[in-house]
């Protein structure tokens, strides 16, 4: 289990970044023979992108409920994650794997949403919360000073309007 860190923190990154959040949706419980290749495939493309940090892969989180399978991945630039998309050889296997097995058959759902962050233009606060997320990916820093509220982490003034609790 990931160390929990007392207090109230907040990310930093250098540059603009890219969100990229992925993932599949079980449509049809039943078809196993569908849906788990289609899970397990995201394994073998975490690994190529851990060992290969070249390639712009930042970190990920992953959530899962009853019917879903989702992923928010952190990558450099757009242009690192366009890249890995059309040449990554573990991301080509499982694309063609996919439309050969599944296609448009409706019983996998896939997903994914790309979003392009400029330097200044996101905040976010993790309270007693281990390393995550965007912490994970960029640098994981106090949320005190400059970074004490939502609008000053976004370059903005204000004052809190409930005082943050002492760092211990």
């Amino acid at each position: 289990m990931a160390k929990v860190i007392p207090g109230r923190f907040t990310a930093k990154m250098d540059g603009p970044f890219v969100v990229f959040i992925i993932g599949m949706r079980i449509n049809k419980r039943w078809a196993v023979h569908k849906w788990l290749p289609v899970a397990k495939a995201m394994g073998g493309m975490l690994k190529e992108l851990y060992q290969h940090p070249e390639l712009g892969f930042l970190g990920t989180t992953s959530h899962m409920n009853s019917r879903e399978i989702t992923q928010i991945q952190y990558w450099r630039s757009y242009e690192h994650l366009e890249n890995y998309a059309r040449k990554g050889q573990k991301h080509l296997t499982a694309w063609r794997n996919f439309n050969k097995a599944v296609g448009t058959d409706g019983t996998v759902g896939i997903f994914h949403e790309t979003y392009l962050v400029e330097p200044g233009k996101y905040e976010c606060l993790y309270g007693n919360m281990p390393v995550w997320g965007l912490a994970q990916a960029g640098e994981h820093v106090p949320a005190l000073g400059r970074n004490e509220t939502a609008r000053r982490r976004l370059g903005g003034e204000n004052e809190p309007a409930v005082p943050s609790p002492p760092q211990m």
